[in-house]
């Protein structure tokens, strides 16, 4: 066998010792493609239907979905109606081998004990089958003092965080320095990033005015959530809802290689929370970006299940 041949085999060889690795993992999880790392349950806005853990489940089959994360949402500028961590606790408890729940505290919230008595009050959810915080959405700046009590209980508890930022919730600026003030203060908390405010910093000349929309064309260099993901370990990004899809699908070029780029960081989301809802994820993984296949299995699913300790 000449030089050639020898790597070319060599090079096949580790390519089907990945593929063999990557389907032996999976077979520890119920048979899907995704984890969703964002969805809800019960009537979310007052435009839209009711979602039941059942109908959940069934539209997760029609579309590859192994396991997802249920996120209650608890602060009055996140939803129409609040859907409480007790809610979604008792909703999943059937479920727990595809249903991922949450929990979340208002920081605004009336407690006694100071930063003991709110971390006695996370550790009973924990106790109840929460693997993480979310979705954080409360209308506050990122880097409240009350807020900052709610991330050092999750640096203690070392839990993910998954956060919404934009002009109403968890406010900041251009460059997000209230969010590195918090990753800075909280590095054993990892802090999953979601929202109009968080995808349109991937650009570099983003405004206060795209923080709290949806901008489009080519992605200017120098963006702030890129460069905060260079600089701390401890930020994640959640692809859910028509932000996430739109930051990625805005310049496709830039997106695909931002993807591989933070390959190990990345989680497939939706933002799922209404019957028949349409979801733009799926028409931009699997007709319009071409990632290779181990980055794609980590986006999918493999970074969720690190993050959230799933065995």
């Amino acid at each position: 066998m000449n030089r050639r041949h020898f790597l070319s085999a060599t090079a096949a060889a580790l390519v089907a010792a990945s593929h063999y690795h990557l389907q032996a993992e999976d077979k520890k999880f119920p048979t899907g493609d995704y984890v969703d790392m964002h969805t809800h349950l019960g009537q979310t806005w007052n435009t839209t239907q009711p979602l039941s853990a059942e109908e959940l489940l069934r539209w997760m089959d029609a579309h590859k979905i192994a396991q997802a994360v249920v996120l209650p949402l608890v602060s009055p500028e996140s939803s129409s109606y609040l859907l409480t961590s007790d809610f979604v606790l008792q909703q999943t408890s059937p479920f727990r081998d595809r249903l991922i729940p949450f929990c979340c505290v208002d920081p605004r919230t009336s407690y006694n004990g100071g930063a003991k008595g709110l971390l006695t009050m996370l550790e009973k959810y924990r106790e109840a089958g929460a693997k993480g915080f979310g979705e954080h959405k409360p209308g506050v700046a990122i880097d409240d003092p009350r807020n900052m009590a709610l991330y050092a209980a999750c640096h203690e508890l070392k839990w993910p965080l998954l956060f919404h930022l934009d002009n109403q919730r968890n406010l900041d600026k251009p460059g997000l320095p209230g969010l590195a003030k918090a990753l800075e203060a909280h590095p054993d908390c990892k802090f999953i990033g979601h929202g109009p405010g968080w995808w349109a910093s991937i650009s570099g000349d983003t405004s206060q005015v795209d923080l709290g929309g949806y901008p489009k064309g080519k992605v200017a260099p120098g963006g702030a959530m890129d460069a905060l993901m260079e600089k701390y370990p401890n930020l994640f990004a959640d692809l859910s809802a028509g932000s996430g899809a739109g930051a990625i699908s805005r310049d496709l070029e830039f997106g695909e290689q931002f993807l591989i780029r933070r390959q190990d960081r990345v989680m497939f989301g939706t933002d799922f929370l209404a019957p028949a809802q349409a979801v733009p994820q799926f028409d931009l993984f699997e007709q319009k970006l071409q990632l290779p296949a181990e980055v794609a299995q980590k986006i999918y699913r493999g970074n969720a299940r690190r993050i959230l300790g799933l065995s």
